[in-house]
Formats: C-alpha cells, structure tokens, sequence
C-alpha cells in the first residue's frame, strides 16, 4: 500500500508562480513512474506531467515550458514547479505513484488540490 499526499496549491495571479509537491509513503520500494494529472470543473481528468524513476519526464502540450517536474527518490517525493499561470490552469491537480510488485502494477492518487489561477 501507498499513500500519496499533495501540498503547495492555492490562489495565485496569472502570470505568477506555484510549487507543488507530493510524498509517498508506505510500500515505496517498488515506485516507478510518478506524475500529475488535473481536473477542471465539468472537465476530464487531464496529463499534465510524468517523471520515471530515472528522470524521464513528459509534458502535456499546454504545460510545455511552463511547468517542471522533478523528483527526490530518496524523499519519495514529486514536484511540480508551475510558473507563468494561466487562468486555464485552474484545476485540482492529482498526484499519482505506481507501484509495482513482481509483475503488478497498481496506480496510487492523492487527494487533489486546488490551483486557482486569477485573471
């Protein structure tokens, strides 16, 4: 089992600046891939960013050049560094961990939080 907590979001101008951050904890030994998707109201739940567990990262289109992940094996920890904010950024972001044991992989989420992104 994991656990996967996210912290860092808030309210923020356009054009500012949010870091966000998510710990795993529990059954870490096994964690790959770890990213971020977000949900705006009445929308699907969207890719924003992956990092494997060697650095490879993939970015949404829309987020390109303007949003960095980066992760800290040792702490179990992702970030999400988000910098020149658009109001269409305004989700709740979910933080994410795959685990897998042997040949099994299961999908850990957090509980979301909110980027509100003022025009």
């Amino acid at each position: 089992q994991v656990q996967v907590v996210e912290s860092g979001g808030g309210l923020v101008q356009a054009g500012g600046s949010l870091r966000l951050s998510c710990a795993a904890s529990g059954t870490t030994f096994g964690i790959s891939t770890m990213g971020w998707y977000r949900q705006a109201p009445g929308q699907q739940r969207e890719l924003v960013a992956t990092i494997g567990r060697g650095g490879t990262t993939n970015y949404a289109d829309s987020v390109k050049g303007r949003f960095t992940v980066s992760r800290d094996n040792a702490k179990n920890t992702v970030y999400l560094q988000m910098s020149s904010l658009k109001p269409e950024d305004t989700a709740v972001y979910f933080c994410y961990a795959d685990l897998w044991i042997v040949s099994t992989m299961s999908r850990y989420w957090g509980q979301g939080t909110q980027v509100t992104v003022s025009s």
